[in-house]
């Protein structure tokens, strides 16, 4: 199989070139950076490697409206226009270890999506504080009562698609602009029909930078599951026509 890997950056000029560099060790895969103006210099050091990658990296710089759903939904529609199998996300602070790449587009031979889950049997979750803990269980305990995902990792950002699932959502309907977005386009996905699978990954705290999680993000996040189900064409549940 082939795969894109979409990575939205800012700021993450230290952790790119190192995760670029594990993923040029994968066979078929090809690297997708979305850098959103980054003031560190991020996106130079993305054209470095589009250099020394040639033909497998590519970089986006965009210039809109910033946030991670805005990243993803212009990087995904790139994306979406090559001849490749999957589609994948990571980030880009070196949380999501590409080792675990491999076990991720090979669990797509029986489902339309599959989750790197810390919250699976195997999963786990290293350098992470007990507070940072207990909020990360506690929102996806919310997610799921609020929007009834029957998965236990909601808010993973590690994830890998077949190309068909993922050309099938709505995007340009997406609202969310900070990490709720990735619960929209799971909910978005599972009430398309989507299959869903999840395997055990290792996340790291990052190595390097600061974390982009900010009351704002808190509070898109907490009202966003009551937004899905009360928009009725996304609570709709529809006919799987993702799959192939």
């Amino acid at each position: 199989m082939t795969a894109i890997v979409v990575i939205p950056t800012y700021n993450e000029r230290a952790n790119l070139p190192v995760l670029v560099e594990a993923l040029m060790q994968q066979a078929g895969v090809r690297v997708l950076v979305v850098d959103d103006g980054s003031p560190d210099g991020t996106g130079g050091v993305a054209e470095e490697l589009t250099q020394r990658y040639a033909g497998r990296v590519e970089v986006m710089h965009r210039t809109g409206r910033r946030g991670l759903g805005r990243s993803y939904i212009d990087g995904i529609t790139r994306a979406l226009g090559e001849r490749v199998d999957l589609i994948c996300q990571m980030d880009a602070d070196l949380s999501h270890d590409p080792r675990h790449l491999p076990a991720l587009m090979a669990a797509t031979s029986g489902a339309d999506v599959v989750l790197g889950s810390r919250y699976v049997t195997g999963g786990a979750i290293v350098n992470w504080p007990a507070r940072r803990r207990l909020l990360s269980r506690f929102a996806n305990i919310y997610i799921r009562a609020v929007t009834q995902l029957g998965v236990h990792d909601c808010t993973t950002g590690y994830r890998c698609w077949r190309r068909a699932a993922l050309a099938s959502l709505p995007l340009d309907r997406f609202f969310s602009d900070g990490y709720s977005f990735l619960v929209e386009m799971l909910f978005v996905a599972a009430r398309r029909g989507c299959r869903i699978a999840e395997v055990p990954i290792t996340f790291v705290e990052r190595r390097e930078g600061e974390s982009k999680v900010s009351r704002a993000v808190l509070f898109e996040s907490a009202i966003t599951p009551w937004r899905l189900v009360a928009d009725p064409d996304l609570s709709r549940k529809t006919p799987p026509d993702a799959r192939g």
